[in-house]
């Protein structure tokens, strides 16, 4: 009688995937902040004027915001993995150019290309994730550290690249991503499964234009507003256009026969409340991690590099957030994590409003890793919500609505904590009254999870609109 055959070993997961993901990730997230305590330097050096320094800083946003919803509807088309990978070279050989640039307006251009990859890069990144783990619960741990990849990136900036400049020169600031670009673009070849192509998808151009013109205008007038006031009449009118670009995307998506991003997948609560949640816990970070850091420097004298060592509490918690609200998930669903996150970020910034005038360091170690924890602990369950709600021939089209939400959040955090302390009476009462707005958006944010996001692991709220075939 021959021997029983064995039983079939379950296949190895592979985590190169992850890997690849989160490393194209944290580079468009870096980038973001890692200027910041670069740009004094490099406009020195390159004899920019203050126009040309700002343009260095946000034109790399304002791409990279605006063209976040054509980067999702370029993925559903042609490959998410495709667009990815075109998205990494693009942005590696961008930043080979920043790092080589000879003078300002090379740079801009530059930063401007660089802002294009990212733009391609982030959609796909969620699709692929949700491609190769299928698994919920193998998803949610997935997501949680591409997750947790935002707030290391963002806080680590300011210490990464006040390090490098002190150091090896701030061309180096761009130098490093060419290593890590490599190393993703292989990683995604090598690991990453090609992505179906939707040849049905047809790209509708006036959507798309519509859509970079609304984020365009709505970020840059956000950033004016911190240097400006918000009555100031370039601010007023950038608003307002960036509301008329809203009205005609709207418009158009509605009579449009293959729309980028059909309204009516904004009628499922977990999609549209899904988004507006990432809108406000990134309101609410972003605004603290740069109101904190101008008060460390301007008001305490730390350096960049102090600065960025001053602001690691709250880098610290985001990974160890994410891998434990991804291990949590399966048992207690999302809403539990998104709620009790928002909350513990609310108390966290509500304590740092309430240390007072001139509180000593050792006061504000504990604020801000309520908030570095929370809102991670939180961007799990928050991304599984709106990526569960869409259709798989839109995930990277919810991918770009989410993070796109997320961009508006961090401009505006960013520009009204600017503003807030431009306008106070004293730093003191900018900086409590900018965290005390930030708990708040913090609050917004736990009850609106209590409506859309799922209460246990399954099906998100909300889908029953959908026609079948379309589910």
């Amino acid at each position: 009688m021959p021997p029983p055959e064995p039983a079939p070993q379950p296949a190895r997961r592979s985590w190169a995937p992850l890997l690849a993901v989160c490393a194209g990730y944290f580079m468009v997230i870096l980038d973001v902040t890692v200027i910041n305590v670069a740009v004094p330097v490099v406009g020195r050096e390159l004899s920019a004027s203050l126009t040309g320094i700002q343009w260095i800083t946000d034109g790399y946003t304002l791409v990279f915001a605006g063209f976040l919803l054509t980067g999702g509807a370029l993925g559903d088309r042609l490959g998410n993995r495709r667009v990815f990978c075109w998205g990494v070279a693009v942005f590696t050989a961008a930043s080979a150019a920043c790092a080589l640039a000879p003078g300002t307006s090379f740079l801009v251009v530059a930063r401007l290309v660089e802002g294009l990859g990212a733009a391609l890069i982030v959609p796909g990144s969620l699709a692929l994730l949700q491609q190769a783990y299928p698994e919920p619960e193998v998803r949610s741990r997935a997501f949680g550290l591409w997750g947790s990849m935002a707030g290391i990136a963002a806080s680590a900036g300011p210490l990464l690249g006040g390090l490098l400049v002190s150091t090896v020169g701030w061309r180096w600031v761009f130098l490093i991503n060419l290593p890590v670009g490599a190393v993703c673009l292989a990683l995604t070849l090598r690991h990453v499964a090609r992505s179906p192509r939707r040849a049905d998808r047809a790209l509708d151009w006036p959507a798309q234009v519509a859509v970079v013109a609304a984020v365009a205008l709505l970020t840059a007038g956000l950033n004016e507003a911190g240097r400006r006031g918000w009555s100031d009449p370039v601010v007023l009118a950038g608003l307002g256009l960036a509301v008329l670009s809203a009205v005609a995307f709207a418009v158009r998506e509605r009579l449009a026969r293959s729309p980028a991003l059909p309204l009516s997948l904004l009628h499922s609560r977990a999609m549209s409340g899904g988004a507006v949640i990432g809108l406000l816990f990134n309101f609410g970070f972003y605004g603290m991690v740069f109101t904190a850091s101008l008060e460390f420097q301007h008001q305490r004298g730390y350096s960049a590099l102090g600065t960025g060592l001053a602001l690691f509490p709250a880098v610290a918690m985001t990974m160890f957030a994410s891998v434990l609200s991804g291990r949590l998930s399966r048992r207690t669903g999302d809403r539990p994590l998104v709620i009790s996150g928002m909350l513990l970020a609310a108390l966290g910034l509500a304590g740092w409003a309430a240390a007072g005038a001139d509180p000593a360091y050792a006061l504000l170690v504990a604020p801000m890793m309520a908030a570095g924890f929370g809102t991670s602990f939180a961007l799990t369950g928050s991304t599984a919500t709106v990526m569960g709600a869409a259709p798989p021939a839109y995930s990277g089209a919810a991918s770009a609505l989410f993070n796109t939400t997320r961009q508006v959040g961090s401009a505006t955090g960013v520009a009204l904590g600017g503003s807030l302390l431009a306008s106070a009476a004293n730093y003191g009462t900018g900086i409590r009254t900018s965290m005390g707005i930030g708990a708040l958006a913090y609050l917004g944010a736990a009850a609106l999870a209590w409506w859309c996001v799922p209460a246990k692991p399954g099906r998100p709220p909300g889908l029953t609109w959908l026609r079948p075939e379309r589910r």
